[in-house]
């Protein structure tokens, strides 16, 4: 009850910022951003857009990739319009796709440009089944394998970044409160959901999707931590808010939830704060393997908070990547 209150009232939390917090006043102390290079997925609207227009302003260069081109080139305009002299490059990338992440990591090495920053936020909810052309089912590939790859090929470069400034890298990874939503076998579930539309239910696997990325995030910081890399990683929850996420699910169900919980609705600067506070402000230096939400530390579920199971599901995930694999993923064949 307390916590809805404060939420609410937008009352800051230990950090001095709270949920009414904007991602341009949780970046005010950010001067170093001028120094860093930043790849933002799903920068072409909603959450990623304001994310991006905001580390624009506080002057990093930007790496904006989509599946769509031209909305992140119309992207890219709306930014430069507004924030002259900004370097932003558009990119393609179809998260879905472990061939596209490859490519566009290959095509993003060719530019021999540093990375101090990597923002996983693009998702996606759709309430129709789909598997990806990797045999994975499409919200878990887009939302969490793609960008496990995606930060698997891209933390050299990283590493090679931090020695090379001296400023420390990070990554953040989008998740949501919804994480705490899944319960049972994470990969037995995914497999009945990769085999067949059967026992698929969109919300489950939205959820699930979104623990992936906070599991991801405490075995990664232990990796980093255990080689002495000059990285952190955490994962956020921006809160509630209507954005494109919701664009398969449109229609009168959609509009009267969001009627009723309009209370709860952040902004899309607010929905942003969060990310664009774990990303760049100097408080967090050195903090890593943590969750956030409304711009403080807070907990994730039980499952999410289990080292074992994002050790299993990192092993899992390796399996799922592997390019010498071309079997659709079976849950029998992961480590148990």
């Amino acid at each position: 009850m307390l916590h809805s209150i404060k939420y609410l009232a937008g009352s800051p939390g230990p950090s001095g910022f709270g949920s009414k917090s904007s991602a341009e006043h949780v970046t005010a102390s950010a001067l170093h951003l001028p120094s860093i290079t930043a790849i933002i997925t799903g920068a072409t609207s909603g959450i990623g857009a304001e994310t991006a227009r905001v580390l624009a302003k506080r002057g990093a260069r930007l790496i904006l990739p989509s599946r769509n081109l031209k909305a992140a080139e119309e992207a890219k305009a709306r930014i430069e319009a507004e924030c002259s002299g900004s370097e932003i490059i558009a990119m393609a990338l179809d998260l879905s796709s472990l061939a596209s992440v490859r490519t566009f990591v290959a095509q993003f090495e060719s530019l021999n440009l540093p990375l101090n920053l990597l923002v996983n936020n693009a998702g996606k909810f759709s309430h129709e089944h789909a598997i990806s052309e990797d045999g994975i089912e499409m919200t878990f590939a887009t939302n969490y394998l793609g960008h496990f790859l995606l930060t698997k090929l891209l933390v050299n470069t990283m590493v090679e970044t931090t020695k090379a400034t001296g400023i420390q890298g990070r990554i953040v990874n989008v998740s949501s409160s919804i994480h705490g939503w899944f319960s049972g076998d994470i990969i037995k579930y995914l497999g009945q959901i990769s085999r067949n539309k059967w026992n698929y239910d969109a919300t489950r696997a939205y959820a699930l999707s979104k623990l992936a990325n906070v599991l991801h995030t405490h075995e990664l910081a232990r990796r980093l931590k255990k080689t002495g890399a000059n990285i952190t990683v955490n994962c956020v929850h921006p809160g509630i808010v209507r954005t494109r996420l919701t664009r398969d699910r449109e229609g009168f169900i959609t509009d009267l939830v969001f009627f009723i919980t309009s209370k709860l609705l952040k902004t899309i600067p607010q929905a942003a704060a969060t990310t664009c506070y774990v990303a760049a402000n100097p408080r967090l230096s050195n903090v890593t393997g943590k969750y956030f939400a409304d711009c403080n530390e807070a907990s994730p579920s039980k499952l999410a908070a289990s080292l074992t199971e994002a050790a299993r599901l990192w092993s899992a995930s390796e399996i799922m990547v592997n390019t010498n694999s071309k079997l659709v993923f079976n849950p029998n064949n992961a480590l148990d």
